[in-house]
């Protein structure tokens, strides 16, 4: 995720990629290598897969693939405008991702937000 906005910059250093892919995850060899992949990431590409997230809470996973699809859609629009990217130098796309981490809290907020507006609409999700 190359660092061009502030979104985008969430997550620098903060993506591994997998290109790996061996088939469907249905054994302890393909987890333990997928589990490698990730290391001490939040999120995972993995090629001819797609993209997993973590988090302490399914709040805070939510959270981060929300923010990501956001960030690769800016990152594909721009790509497909065909001009030059403005990528952030090294340092300011660091310090751009170590700021979003005082936000970590409103994770939870989002997703109460998010629930909110369905229970609105169909609180049968609760059942």
């Amino acid at each position: 995720m190359l660092p061009i906005d502030q979104n985008t910059a969430r997550f620098y250093g903060q993506v591994g990629v997998d290109l790996g892919f061996g088939g469907m995850a249905d054994n302890d060899a393909e987890g333990e290598r997928i589990a490698a992949a990730f290391g001490n990431h939040t999120v995972l590409m993995m090629g001819n897969h797609g993209v997993t997230v973590t988090g302490n809470t399914v709040a805070e996973a939510f959270e981060s693939l929300y923010f990501f699809e956001r960030a690769a859609k800016t990152l594909m629009l721009a790509y497909a405008s065909g001009q030059q990217l403005n990528v952030m130098p090294r340092e300011t796309a660091e310090k751009t991702a170590e700021d979003w981490k005082a936000y970590a809290g409103m994770a939870d907020a989002h997703f109460e937000h998010l629930k909110s507006m369905l229970d609105g609409t169909d609180p049968s999700y609760r059942e």
